[in-house]
Parts: structure tokens; C-alpha cells; sequence
């Protein structure tokens, strides 16, 4: 995104300020949360540098949510539609390591035959979370709200919700 180290600050739950000064909050173009997705974090270099002495002409994506190590020594990162669009654009026959969730990975393998398409972590198990956006789980919310029935609503005061707005609109402009 073109943003530097330097312009981000990490940002602590658990300590005043997240652990920051006034200052450099004030400075920061982006504020990180510190936390970790259970899955990306499981990808390595080390992963990364098998995939291409195996595969020489290999193109490795990754997610950004991986260890920034992982993200660096990668050819290319980004979200998942990213990660989409770099499979679908590579040509036929080309050879491509994914550091994300499996089951993305094996759906993109085979929408994909015409190419060889793997994961960086060949025993990486699927993400619970990611698996309830699993189409037969969707299609029950829809349904639900096509019947009027609201399930796993969400609320929180106008000021939590407003400052969630901002924040929203602001990764959404990011596309």
C-alpha cells in the first residue's frame, strides 16, 4: 500500500494508548492490532525456500496477514481476491505457492487445472473461522433474513457504531 514501517504503529489492547505516545499516534498513517490469525502464522521462509528449490519457476502469494519475514521473502501479497486474481491471471502451466487458508487454496487447484497451484503448508489445517462463510452457512443467514429472522445480530452504542463506520469506509476505500 506504499505505506512505510515507519508510518505504522502496533497497537496494544492491554496497555494506555496501546502501548503508544500520543505523538506517534498522532503521526501514524495506519494503526495494527496487535493479534494474529492461527493460520497465517503458520507459514514460513524456510516453507517458502522449499517451494522453490522444488519448483524454480514458482510465484509465491501470500496473504498480508502472515509474518511480515513471510510476506517479504514472498514473490507478491495481498487479500484474498488478490491472491484470486493472481491465480486466475497466471497462464497455463504456471506454477503457483499460496500462503492462505487451505480451503481457498484447494477451491483455486480446482478452478484452476490448467495450472499447478499449492499450498506452502502442505499440512495446514482449515481455519474454523473462515469455514463459516462456507456456502450452506450463508445461504441459512439469507434464508433467515428473507423470513425476517435475524440470527448472531450485533449491536453497539452510536458511538462505537460511528467510529466503526469511519473505520469501515476507510478499508473499503483502500480498493
Amino acid at each position: 500500500m506504499g505505506i512505510g514501517l515507519d508510518e505504522m504503529v502496533v497497537w496494544n489492547p492491554f496497555k494506555p494508548l496501546g502501548g503508544n505516545t500520543v505523538e506517534e499516534l498522532r503521526n501514524a498513517r495506519l494503526i495494527l492490532w496487535q493479534g494474529h490469525c492461527s493460520v497465517h502464522t503458520r507459514f514460513t521462509v524456510q516453507q517458502i525456500e522449499q517451494a522453490r528449490t522444488a519448483h524454480p519457476d514458482v510465484h509465491v502469494v501470500v496473504h498480508p496477514e502472515c509474518t511480515m519475514e513471510v510476506v517479504q521473502a514472498a514473490d507478491s501479497n495481498g487479500s484474498t481476491e488478490y491472491i484470486r486474481r493472481v491465480v486466475a491471471d497466471s497462464a497455463p502451466g504456471s506454477v503457483v505457492a499460496v500462503g492462505t487458508e487451505i480451503s481457498m487454496v484447494n477451491r483455486l487447484a480446482a478452478e484452476n487445472p490448467d495450472k499447478k497451484i499449492f499450498c506452502l503448508d502442505s499440512v495446514v489445517c482449515p481455519c474454523s473461522t473462515m469455514y463459516r462463510i462456507h456456502p450452506a452457512y450463508m445461504s441459512w443467514v439469507l434464508d433467515g433474513l428473507n423470513e425476517g429472522v435475524v440470527v448472531n445480530q450485533i449491536t453497539v452504542d452510536e458511538d462505537t457504531a460511528e467510529q466503526a463506520r469511519i473505520s469501515l469506509d476507510r478499508m473499503l476505500a483502500v480498493v
